[in-house]
């Protein structure tokens, strides 16, 4: 995936003289949405997703949700893209069998907490998900996607980051207008700081507003003390980085990497044996790690975080309405 280019946070001229071509863009998403109805499964469908290119905490939110279901007694099954890999689905995430060339890192990762499904046809993947007798069905950066009927739709926004420029493709960050996904959307979860106002911005279209942090994970703040090297290929590697810090790991060199990419064995040799150079270990995401193979995994060291949220209360509220779903 491209680097996002620095006028979509900014604006600015190239933001301005490419609002045509992002009018166009906004129309022919309309269009595709009032020309193709989505068809309903039995059974709740609860959707994950962004209007940012790029992350904003999807993943992490949904292994939450996923969890909270599981616990309330549901039988969830996760249906994701499988962006980055080669399988076109449907097909069972396997990570005995797969790999992130295969299915994608994401879905390696979702694999842990729930059977995961991949595929391009999302309703092809939940009918599959259906036969294996899930009770309800998660869909991993869904909201744009147009086949399958949600129930639940939550927006996840990077507090820190916001929406960039405002501004849709290619002008800016938006997959759609911001008003345009409210529309469908029930809950919005902000992650992070709010430091664009975005609970203020979207208070007058009824949604639910949850707060979530993405917490270092107990385990990680064995770093504290430690020198590391880092290395991320997110969308926003410094994220990664600063929490590093944050558990009180000192950071003596990081290296960034395009979101999804997969690293060159030679590559990863080649920063471990910095790390080593320094006395430090070399560091980085549990969804870049699963892209590593076998052996290049034994390399390096995840770090792992986890998505806590301020008010499961309200998160519980919207989950237990899905109880009132006809096909139960």
């Amino acid at each position: 995936m491209m680097r996002a280019p620095g006028f979509w946070e900014t604006g600015g001229v190239l933001a301005w003289a490419l609002g045509p071509a992002a009018a166009i863009w906004t129309a022919v998403v309309r269009w595709r949405r009032a020309t193709q109805p989505p068809e309903h499964i039995r059974i709740p469908v609860v959707c994950i997703g962004n209007v940012t290119v790029g992350g904003a905490g999807k993943t992490p939110t949904t292994i939450a949700i996923t969890n909270r279901l599981a616990a309330q007694g549901w039988w969830p099954d996760i249906l994701s893209r499988g962006y980055g890999g080669r399988e076109t689905g449907p097909l069972k995430v396997d990570p005995e069998v797969h790999g992130a060339a295969d299915v994608g890192d994401e879905p390696l990762l979702l694999a842990r907490h729930a059977d995961v499904w991949v595929g391009a046809d999302r309703m092809a993947s939940a009918v599959r998900a259906l036969a294996d007798e899930a009770d309800i069905l998660i869909m991993d950066d869904g909201l744009q996607h147009l086949s399958l009927k949600q129930d639940l739709s939550i927006l996840v926004i990077d507090g820190p980051w916001g929406l960039g420029n405002g501004r849709v493709m290619p002008a800016g960050p938006l997959r759609e207008p911001l008003d345009d996904a409210l529309e469908r959307c029930k809950a919005v979860v902000i992650i992070g700081e709010d430091r664009h106002g975005i609970a203020e911005r979207i208070a007058g279209h009824g949604v639910t507003v949850l707060h979530a942090d993405l917490n270092p994970r107990p385990e990680t703040m064995a770093l504290e003390g430690v020198p590391v090297h880092a290395f991320a290929g997110i969308a926003r590697p410094e994220k990664f980085f600063e929490t590093l810090r944050q558990v009180g790991a000192v950071v003596q060199q990081t290296r960034s990497f395009p979101d999804h990419q997969t690293l060159d064995p030679m590559v990863v040799m080649e920063m471990l044996e910095a790390a080593t150079r320094d006395g430090a270990r070399l560091v980085t995401t549990e969804k870049d790690w699963v892209r590593l193979d076998a052996d290049t995994r034994t390399l390096a060291e995840p770090v792992g975080v986890e998505l806590v949220f301020r008010d499961w209360d309200k998160l519980d509220d919207l989950l237990f309405s899905l109880r009132s779903h006809p096909g139960l």
